[in-house]
Parts: structure tokens; sequence; C-alpha cells
């Protein structure tokens, strides 16, 4: 059975049949929704490299979170409707480019029909490494089913209690379904590894974003990565928290991060021994910290 004819490919499983005009929880129909495609040069050095990494971003997402940056498209749905040999042209061009990878940016509602132009592709013998940037919220059996299509992850861990994801982002089983992800990545791809231009081919990279007044919860996930995962994951210790969107009217969510609080959070990081990763700046700072000699700078993310 086609898995849009009962959707359950996100940790929501609404059981819709997309193929006949229902939606779920992220109003994703049956053709592919694209917001914005083309290089990108904002992620982590070893994902963008000299000539950007492919970057498609899918239009509606599994999550709801109150200070989304792309709201736009993300919960609000805007793009363009495309069908599976158009998607496989634009993944073609952004090769064609030079581009390093494809970057697929919250893809769950859309892996069947990206597995499809992909397939499209592979038979051209037009291939990219596939970099997997995900809130974290999946299903480890849709991650298994579609792990062609995860060679570098780019994983969140925002959350380390329910009730703050639930507060955040609309999903209170966050914290044990994201970790499940995380642990399931981790087994199947392993440390990051680099090729001799410093370019990401294989391996799990975890987004760590610090919340205003909630840095004790990113403090809890980078201790639960370096006890669970071990000290040879990288992290991405992340400071760009902007109250945009519902986060303005919210209190506790409608302010930036202060160095103050963020400082001790990116002290713990090299405490606790991780070999390679990034801190972001936070503010006022100028320089970033960086972890492995062997890693780029210059690091700003996109989210």
């Amino acid at each position: 059975m086609n898995p849009l004819e009962q959707c359950e490919l996100c940790p929501r499983r609404c059981g819709v049949d997309r193929l006949h005009g229902q939606v779920g929880y992220c109003g994703s129909g049956a053709q592919v929704r694209m917001f914005r495609w083309g290089p990108h040069f904002g992620e982590e050095p070893p994902v963008s490299g000299t000539r950007g990494s492919g970057t498609l971003f899918f239009s509606h997402c599994t999550m709801r979170c109150v200070y989304c940056q792309n709201g736009r498209w993300s919960n609000g749905g805007e793009g363009e409707d495309i069908g599976v040999a158009e998607l496989a042209a634009r993944m073609r061009a952004l090769a064609a480019q030079g581009c390093h990878n494809w970057n697929l940016v919250s893809p769950t509602p859309w892996l069947p029909q990206i597995a499809e132009a992909a397939g499209l592709l592979a038979a051209e013998g037009v291939r990219l490494p596939f970099v997997y940037n995900t809130s974290g919220y999946e299903r480890v059996e849709t991650l298994e089913a579609y792990a062609g299509l995860v060679d570098v992850a780019l994983a969140d861990l925002r959350y380390a209690r329910a009730a703050t994801a639930r507060e955040g982002s609309g999903a209170g089983d966050y914290v044990e379904v994201a970790r499940a992800a995380l642990r399931w990545l981790w087994g199947r791809l392993g440390p990051l590894e680099v090729d001799g231009e410093g370019l990401a081919r294989r391996g799990l990279i975890v987004r760590v974003l610090a919340l205003p007044g909630r840095v004790d919860e990113a403090a809890e996930s980078l201790v639960w990565l370096r006890n669970t995962l071990g000290s040879g994951v990288a992290v991405s210790l992340m400071a760009q928290y902007n109250p945009v969107g519902p986060a303005r009217a919210l209190p506790g969510w409608n302010r930036r991060l202060t160095p103050e609080e963020f400082e001790p959070l990116a002290d713990l990081v090299g405490d606790l021994g991780f070999e390679q990763g990034w801190v972001q700046p936070c503010e006022d700072e100028t320089a970033e910290r960086m972890l492995g000699a062997d890693m780029a700078a210059g690091y700003g993310a996109v989210r």
C-alpha cells in the first residue's frame, strides 16, 4: 500500500488518506510542496563547504514551534506544488551547480516522493550525499524505511522536558521520540566522517538549541548525548533563538538569549569532552568557539 494512503510517517500517525484529499496534523497533501531551493552556505562548515549545500526547503511540518523562523511555509503552508519529475529536476540542477549534497529540510511528510525522485536520478547516475535536516521528531520505523535518504543527519535535540516541548512545539512526546531517533541515527551512521576537503560524507551532527530561561534543558541534553552516544558525536550548540511569530506575545518565550546565561552552557560543551562540533556566538560575541581543529570557521545556522 502507498504510505500516503494511510499516512503514519511522523510520530503523530494521523492515518489519513493523503492520496484522496485528506490531510492530517501537518497539512501535507499528495503533491510535494516546496517553498525554496538552491545552494545554501549557512549550515555547519562540513555541510556548506565552499560551493554550498543543495538545500530543499519543504513546506509543512510535523511540529508547531511558537518561535519558528520558517513559519510562513512550515506552519503556514506557503510554497509551490510540484510533481516527482520536477523534484528530480531541481535535485539534478543542484548537482549540476556543484553543490556538495542534497539537504532535505523537514522532509518527513514527503519521504515517499523524495525516494521516488532519488530513484530516477540514481538511474541516470546522478548521486550526491543526502543531508537529513530534521527537528528530531521522527519515527524510527520511518527512518528505517527511508534509510537510503540519510547519509548525514543534521538532527535537533531541542528539549529535555515534556512540558516545555508541549508548550514550545505542540509535541509533548518530543523528548522520548527524538532521543530514540538519535539513538537510531547514531547506530546507523556513527561519528561524522569528512573527506579530504573537509566535506561531510556520513555521520550524525546533533544541534542543541539553547532557549531563553531554559538553558538547563540544553545542559541536560548535552549530558544525555555524552552519556548515551559518547564523546564522538558531533554537537552544534546554537544560540540563535529569536522570538518571532506567536513567541513575541508569550511570556518566557518573548526574549532573546543573553550571553550571561549562555556562557556556562558553552563551557559545558568543552567540559564534557566532545571531540568535534561548534558553538555559535551569542549576541555580542564576535568569535565562534570551535571544537576540532579540522573544522572550518564561519558557521551560522539557518533555522
